[in-house]
């Protein structure tokens, strides 16, 4: 049977595009934190939805699994095959083009395999704004971003990725494409199939193409690091901030001091913002449709009544484009420093707002009682309630040694994210790294609806099995 199912593929797709060379299926067999490792009977990679659909149909036919990938960014290896070395990667990177921009219903369509920086560039030269941004924008595609329902920076303003879309064409386990393509923002006829595939990781059918929201681009943008005392201060001005700034508040993004402590020792080129050491440091970033200004006046005043409230220790506003960078470069290296100082245990959790703050003393307060010396790297998107809480060993530890506790770290956190009433997985997805754990805390009703969904969709159980559900 493979051989005669891989002749076909390759009747279909082409002799290049259908890989089975270990040199050349390595790069898609291996997670991005190279904690997954599969095999894969080949990775095949088709040019269009018409194409994908044409080898779904084989692998439904033949009852060979398939497992869709984009860019490979993903976290929690929901985008890496099995080690039986049946399943099949299909890779969407061929699917690349920009199909339309349109500036007058403000929308733009692109097709899965599309890197979001592409997009990102190709609404800017548009005069529009796609405000979906994230660590692994030069690298990641949108489908791999609808797939995981993708969050970032921007979420407190525009939402996660289940907001910013109107519309998918999607290839079912069956080899049927569903063109859903309508740019509409008012569509109540019936179930929402378009939020039924975002987030489901590709376990239902495959995104081949998406109807995204642009926005008018900002007239200014405003960035500021503010130094304070503890996340309970951090809450405080994020509430001020909404009260004073409004929707101009597009970006709220706390760090602890050990996080920008690792960037500085593995980027000594990036200068600590602050004269003296801030135990927490909130990044923000106001986007104004009048101009600098106007911005400018609204952050004065805000960090005005910050100081007088006792909210605020410090502040570094940014003064042009290249300083704005510098300060966000400082948020995005927290994942590449906390990489280059050694293994770590990862939680992308969220929490509401209003107990962040209790989160993290309680669920530090347990860490550090369990398992002494631990070195905590906070960060995340406050204003949206997602943290990334990830928990580094004591200095001079030995890694290996350190992540046989993972499985103890991993309960204790997720537990408290439980009693404090969030998720355990705000952004990454599930993959196969949470599949199990998540059954802890779903419930048996919640765990059946969605069994049942895969089961109606999928028969077969041919779609990335063994994740999510």
């Amino acid at each position: 049977m493979p051989n005669d199912f891989l002749d076909q593929c390759r009747a279909r797709l082409g002799e290049h595009y259908v890989l089975t060379d270990p040199a050349d299926t390595a790069p898609f067999l291996l997670d991005w934190r190279k904690r997954f490792q599969g095999t894969a009977l080949a990775v095949l990679r088709p040019g269009s939805a018409g194409e994908v659909a044409d080898v779904v149909a084989l692998c439904a036919t033949h009852g060979v699994a398939i497992v869709p990938q984009g860019g490979n960014t993903g976290l929690c290896g929901g985008a890496t095959p099995d080690t039986s070395g049946r399943q099949v990667v299909l890779s969407l990177q061929r699917l690349n083009r920009i199909r339309n921009v349109d500036t007058i219903n403000d929308t733009i369509t692109v097709e899965a395999g599309c890197i979001l920086q592409v997009i990102q560039e190709e609404a800017a030269s548009a005069g529009r704004l796609f405000p979906l941004s994230l660590a692994a924008e030069g690298s990641c595609t949108i489908g791999g971003n609808l797939s995981t329902n993708a969050g970032g920076t921007g979420v407190l303003r525009y939402g996660n990725a289940r907001e910013l879309c109107l519309g998918l064409e999607v290839v079912t386990p069956q080899g049927e494409l569903w063109d859903g393509l309508r740019g509409l923002r008012k569509n109540n006829t019936g179930y929402d199939l378009r939020d039924l595939y975002i987030g489901a990781e590709g376990t239902l059918g495959i995104i081949t193409a998406a109807v995204l929201k642009l926005y008018p681009a900002p007239a200014a943008q405003l960035t500021a690091l503010a130094g304070l005392a503890t996340p309970r201060d951090a809450l405080a001005l994020l509430d001020l901030a909404r009260r004073m700034a409004g929707p101009l508040l597009t970006g709220f993004e706390l760090m602890s001091d050990f996080c920008l402590a690792l960037v500085g020792k593995h980027y000594p080129h990036m200068r600590y913002p602050f004269a003296e050491r801030q135990p927490q440091t909130v990044l923000l970033e106001l986007s104004d449709s009048e101009s600098e200004s106007h911005a400018r006046e609204i952050f004065e005043r805000l960090m005005e009544a910050a100081f007088e409230q006792g909210i605020v220790r410090d502040a570094v506003v940014a003064e042009s484009g290249a300083q704005s960078q510098a300060l966000w470069d400082l948020r995005e290296h927290i994942p590449l420093a906390q990489a280059d100082e050694g293994k770590n245990i990862k939680h992308d959790v969220s929490v509401p707002i209003s107990r962040i703050a209790d989160f993290i003393e309680a669920t530090d307060a347990a860490l550090a009682d369990a398992f002494p010396g631990l070195r905590m790297v906070t960060f995340g998107h406050l204003g949206d309630g997602n943290l990334h809480y990830n928990v580094s060993p004591p200095e001079g530890t030995d890694y290996d040694a350190f992540l046989v506790n993972q499985a103890s770290i991993n309960r204790l956190v997720h537990d408290s994210v439980h009693a404090h009433d969030g998720s355990i997985s705000a952004e990454h997805g599930l993959g196969q790294l949470k599949r199990e754990e998540i059954v802890r805390y779903k419930s048996p009703l919640e765990i059946r609806l969605m069994q049942a969904i895969k089961q109606a969709l999928d028969p077969q159980g041919i779609m990335n099995p063994g994740k999510v559900v």
